[in-house]
């Protein structure tokens, strides 16, 4: 008869959890899918000091109810050199104290908005004339189905009451802290969600199945459990990106080594505050993280260098320079996923400009050895191309916005085309340098300042194309498609120029003659396929009338790529 109470309690609780789960994975993905763009721009403009991001922390993670999403965000930014060790840290500490004030909320008893949640977010979801609209229905849907979770848990736990051997075990974990807290750990991280964790929590106590010190004990581990995911799933990453969850993880682990030794003391006092017992421990919650945001918050600047000690920058070598940040845990965060993409294009982006630059290094310095890396270069940026292309084909599976769909698009594209300029460089720009070099040909003055000039020119596109890559912005992408005319017309200028030249001398070699003409010709290619980047934006504004950008002033259109 035990048994069967047990198996029936383990079963049911597992049902309710699991609802849990999917609830607030709801959630969170609805309020990812709607505003994730603007929760980025928001965490971009909170990184200028501590207190800004961690105000900025409590509200996002209050959003999206997952404090593992915010870490990863977090890490996101710091691997892009958008926020340093300080502010990062200090945003995952606000992050803490947001998933405390989502527990206190829901710890209330919330019964009647349950069915109107469910009700409302059904009406929402299948009503609505956009993917916001909808994403809203399915977080409000989500919010009901955490609510009828708990309520599933607390009536699933009420047998335990009942049972004498799992009062027994429960009862043992009350003598054993530190093994309680090590459940609570192992709990959080398997769900990978120390709300979810404490939610359960506190929905036993409610069903009066568990003794108050075990779950004291239980939620300290919870919070500790809560820092390994982000810190799991950086692990092989950059740095940079597992500094904040490193730093995230110590200061738990440190609040829970300094706390634990008073846990009895502490929960001696709880009940000054409130008698209840789910509120004593959603209360202990919210205290445990307001401490260590206390503690530690003016600590943030050492904490970080101390925490680049721990894990100092890499030297760059082969294997660095390879792609590292396609996580394919973040495919669950189109957000996510699509900014570690946006990484690997960038880096993909240095790779072919220091080909560009070692070509005419080795131009200029009548020495070919720059070139003979060159092929190694553009093998590494086809594994870029092949993983990204992979990793947002996985990406495009996923449901995703309109606007991500988009996105991703747009950055599989603009890839493609740096693939074919990195084949430029390679097969054609560079072997013409090389035969310049070992045939000894020497352009005049004049030539070779045109060389350079549509050089200078390449330079400045690639860096105002990732620009617009990165930004959207519509007057960068004008501006890059003009440039590439004025590429264009600088390129027909030269080579009249050229020509003149060539009239006017007597011994001119052919050979001399078609080697600047076609290093001119590959300038003019890969800007070509830069300026490809602005073509979409331009399209979706609405821009670009049959084939040609819509000039203001009347003046000569311009063309598409080709």
């Amino acid at each position: 008869m035990e048994m069967a109470i047990g198996t029936t309690v383990l079963i049911n609780l597992l049902g309710g959890v699991a609802l849990l789960l999917w609830g607030l994975r709801m959630v969170r993905t609805g309020i990812t899918r709607a505003y994730g763009g603007k929760l980025r721009r928001q965490l971009g403009r909170s990184l200028s000091n501590r207190f800004k991001a961690f105000t900025v922390g409590i509200g996002i993670t209050c959003l999206l109810q997952s404090s593992t999403a915010t870490a990863l965000l977090a890490s996101s930014f710091a691997g892009q050199g958008a926020i340093s060790a300080a502010p990062a840290l200090a945003l995952l500490l606000g992050a803490d104290v947001g998933t405390t004030l989502v527990a206190q909320a829901l710890s209330f008893d919330l019964s009647l908005l349950k069915p109107i949640f469910l009700f409302v977010g059904v009406c929402l979801f299948l009503s609505a004339r956009g993917e916001r609209q909808k994403h809203l229905g399915r977080v409000v849907i989500g919010l009901g189905l955490m609510l009828l979770a708990l309520q599933l848990i607390i009536t699933a736990s009420t047998p335990m009451r009942e049972s004498d051997i799992i009062q027994f075990l429960l009862t043992s974990l009350g003598e054993e802290p530190v093994l309680a807290l090590l459940i609570g750990a192992l709990i959080s991280f398997l769900a990978h969600s120390s709300l979810a964790t404490v939610l359960l929590v506190i929905s036993l106590a409610a069903a009066d199945s568990l003794p108050l010190n075990v779950g004291f004990a239980l939620i300290l581990g919870a919070n500790l459990g809560g820092a390994l995911p982000p810190l799991v799933a950086t692990l092989g990453a950059a740095p940079a990106l597992r500094r904040p969850p490193l730093g995230n993880f110590l200061f738990r682990l440190s609040g829970v080594i300094l706390l634990l030794p008073w846990l009895n003391q502490v929960s001696d006092l709880l009940p000054l505050l409130e008698a209840d017992a789910t509120r004593q421990l959603v209360n202990f919650h919210l205290l445990f993280n307001l401490g260590l945001a206390l503690l530690f918050l003016p600590l943030v600047g050492q904490a970080g260098r101390l925490i680049k000690e721990l894990v100092p920058d890499r030297i760059e070598d082969e294997a660095s320079l390879k792609p590292r940040y396609l996580d394919r845990s973040a495919l669950g965060s189109p957000t996510v996923a699509l900014s570690h993409a946006l990484r690997e294009v960038l880096r993909m982006g240095d790779l072919l400009e220091s080909m560009v630059n070692k070509s005419f290094d080795a131009l200029h310095q009548r020495n070919s050895a720059p070139i003979e890396k060159i092929c190694q270069t553009d093998d590494l940026v086809d594994e870029y191309h092949e993983k990204i292309k992979l990793y947002l084909t996985e990406l495009s599976r996923k449901s995703l916005t309109t606007e991500e769909r988009r996105r991703c698009s747009q950055i599989m594209t603009f890839t493609t085309n740096l693939e074919h300029l990195g084949d430029i460089v390679e097969t054609s720009l560079a072997e013409l340098v090389k035969r310049t070099i070992n045939q000894n040909i020497h352009f005049s003055q004049a030539d070779l300042g045109e060389i350079d000039k549509l050089y200078l020119q390449t330079q400045s596109n690639m860096k105002l194309a990732f620009s617009v890559l990165m930004t959207s912005h519509l007057g960068n992408a004008r501006q890059l498609l003009e440039q590439k005319m004025a590429i264009r017309e600088n390129e027909r200028l030269a080579i009249e120029a050229h020509q003149r030249r060539l009239r006017e001398q007597i011994a001119v070699s052919p050979t001399d003659s078609a080697l600047f003409l076609d290093i001119l010709r590959d300038l003019k290619r890969v800007n070509s396929h830069l300026a490809s980047v602005a073509y979409p934006l331009l399209d979706l504004a609405g821009e670009l009338r049959s084939s040609r950008l819509r000039q203001q002033n009347q003046t000569e259109p311009l063309s598409e790529p080709g």
